[in-house]
């Protein structure tokens, strides 16, 4: 079908992918087995290009905006090899240093979206569930001081491979729950809903054509930076900061740079981790970032990948990292540099 880019139908086609996320959240909400996922709404669903750039999200937490085009783009930097990547795959996630950003309950589901055999788009999900082990049930734990006591890791692995379901995987995960019933029914309403989103995109690119289905959404992504900028004009111009003490008598610390075209946060000047279950990960402060600027940039606008390109985040890198026995690595080092660049 030959490309077309008129107005009305890049439109079309981005109000499609906003309904597309809307039915996930609302195929995911009426099949959990989990009333924190069905009752309290503690979920989100959205859509990513084949970058893991943002288009679209659902209804939910709103935090949880943040989280699935990370959990993309770390899919994509861990299984970047031919093959690793089919139609029909489903992928999981749930651990900070793979994509999860939040706690190990809340639990990241990614399917890849094909065309002719191009990726062309993911659709995903994040909901809480209610045990995934550790050393509390609930898997919450104000004692923990590690995040092996928090429950099972799961670093971005495959759950499904060209649509077939990965048992020891899914095994794995029943075992360290202390309520693998309600696990199971929070998965596969979970993958329903990944599934539901995958079918609306293929009939939308069969419909419009795939090359006018990706010039949409990069289009939308730069009409959202548009709007952010906008937002960004009207903002206070200088340097600002903030110091709150907390409870344990330590200051957390802020500094904020507004220009006209960037919104330069640094956390650099903070305590080291904590040794209690109060940190998180860069990729967690990034996405309160992303509400706070979301909210006095541009609070009725879209929220897209392109909204939040303003964005700039300064934090502290670790100046040694071990591996599990408690090695130093360079190779290590050199990989979270990569990662975040």
């Amino acid at each position: 079908m030959k490309a077309q880019y008129d107005a009305i139908t890049l439109e079309i086609i981005q109000n499609s992918l906003q309904a597309i996320a809307d039915e996930m959240f609302a195929a995911l909400r009426k099949t959990a087995m989990s009333a924190i996922i069905y009752e309290v709404l503690d979920a989100g669903t959205g859509i990513t290009d084949a970058a893991g750039n943002l288009a679209s999200s659902g209804a939910g937490i709103p935090g949880f905006v943040g989280v699935l085009d990370k959990a993309v783009k770390r899919i994509l930097q861990i299984h970047d090899k031919p093959g690793d990547i089919e139609p029909g795959d489903v992928f999981i996630t749930n651990d900070p240093y793979y994509g999860g950003v939040t706690h190990l309950n809340d639990i990241v589901l990614l399917m890849p979206v094909f065309a002719d055999g191009r990726l062309l788009a993911w659709t995903a999900n994040i909901a809480h569930w209610n045990d995934v082990g550790g050393m509390s049930p609930g898997s919450i734990s104000l004692q923990a001081t590690e995040i092996f006591q928090e429950g099972l890791r799961l670093p971005a692995v495959k759950l499904i491979s060209a649509g077939k379901p990965l048992r020891s995987v899914i095994d794995i995960m029943t075992v360290n729950s202390r309520l693998p019933r309600f696990l199971l029914g929070d998965l596969w309403a979970g993958v329903a809903a990944v599934r539901v989103g995958a079918r609306r995109i293929e009939e939308t690119v069969r419909k419009y054509g795939r090359e006018t289905f990706v010039e949409a959404m990069s289009r939308f992504l730069d009409y959202g930076e548009q709007l952010a900028l906008k937002g960004l004009a009207g903002l206070p111009k200088g340097r600002f900061t903030i110091a709150e003490e907390q409870e344990s008598g330590i200051l957390y610390k802020a500094a904020i740079e507004i220009t006209e075209r960037e919104f330069i946060v640094d956390l650099r000047d903070n305590p080291p981790q904590d040794a209690g279950p109060n940190n998180c990960s860069r990729d967690d402060c990034f996405g309160a970032l992303q509400m706070i600027f979301k909210n006095i940039a541009d609070s009725a606008g879209v929220a897209n990948g392109g909204t939040f390109r303003p964005i700039r985040l300064l934090t502290e890198l670790l100046p040694i990292l071990s591996d599990r026995a408690g090695r130093t690595s360079e190779a290590l080092r050199g990989q979270l540099l990569q990662f975040l660049e």
